[in-house]
């Protein structure tokens, strides 16, 4: 196959702050049959709303270069480990995807999954980033439970809070909405940053943004802005410490 599973923008210096958007896109190939409705593809259960937009500002205006993935979590979850049973979802946020039943695993995993994880750990190795931005985004409120989800933005982190703790100060310092480990928590969801960052002693921040505050090219353009303050200043901070 010949779609891209990746791409690359901007070029990282060693040491420096890298980006990373596992849910970047809604793509589905042609040969993959979801049996949904073509609707469900503009949804957060498709991709991250807005994430890939503060991704491609990030790198074109803050010097701060990006890696996005090009395939819909509907295919494969590339926040997912491979043995997760959500990896290839059957049921998303109340949806069935009856094109997932019975999937061949094997086949998405060589196809998107491990090249993806593959280049992502060959990047880090080449660059050996000073910290690590993942970005993500969530809904104002889920279809399938009602949930207060009150934030603007959340830093998510398993073992190593080293660079959370230090935006978490920062972002409440700009006057923003803050969740510690919300909307969700990376002692359960922080896969690629398991993976590539605590693995390695590497500093992340993994960032969740409301998606209704980027869902256009104003929000993220003000996020970006934001989030590459905050990172240039928690990377000062855990160079001093």
């Amino acid at each position: 196959m010949s779609e891209p599973v990746f791409r690359m923008i901007g070029e990282a210096r060693r040491g420096g702050i890298v980006a990373v958007c596992d849910h970047a896109s809604n793509y589905v190939p042609e040969d993959i049959h979801l049996g949904l409705p073509d609707a469900a593809l503009s949804k957060h259960i498709a991709y991250d709303i807005g994430a890939a937009g503060v991704c491609e500002r990030l790198a074109r205006r803050h010097s701060i270069p990006a890696m996005l993935g090009e395939v819909s979590r509907l295919v494969i979850d590339l926040h997912r480990e491979e043995e997760n049973p959500a990896l290839i979802p059957e049921s998303t946020d109340g949806t069935l995807v009856p094109g997932n039943i019975g999937a061949n695993r094997e086949m998405r995993l060589d196809r998107f999954h491990r090249p993806y994880h593959k280049a992502m750990e060959a990047w880090f190795d080449a660059v050996e980033p000073g910290l690590i931005l993942s970005i993500h985004s969530f809904t104002p409120e889920l279809e399938s439970r009602e949930e207060d989800r009150p934030w603007e933005i959340g830093l998510l982190y398993n073992q190593d809070d080293r660079a959370a703790q230090h935006a978490i100060r920062l972002f409440g310092e700009l006057g923003c909405t803050v969740g510690d480990n919300e909307p969700y928590s990376g002692r359960e969801l922080n896969a690629t940053m398991n993976r590539h960052a605590e693995a390695y002693g590497r500093p992340y921040c993994a960032i969740e943004i409301r998606n209704d505050l980027i869902a256009n090219e104003g929000g993220q353009s003000r996020w970006a802005a934001i989030v590459a303050d905050v990172a240039g200043r928690v990377k000062l901070a855990l160079e001093s410490a």
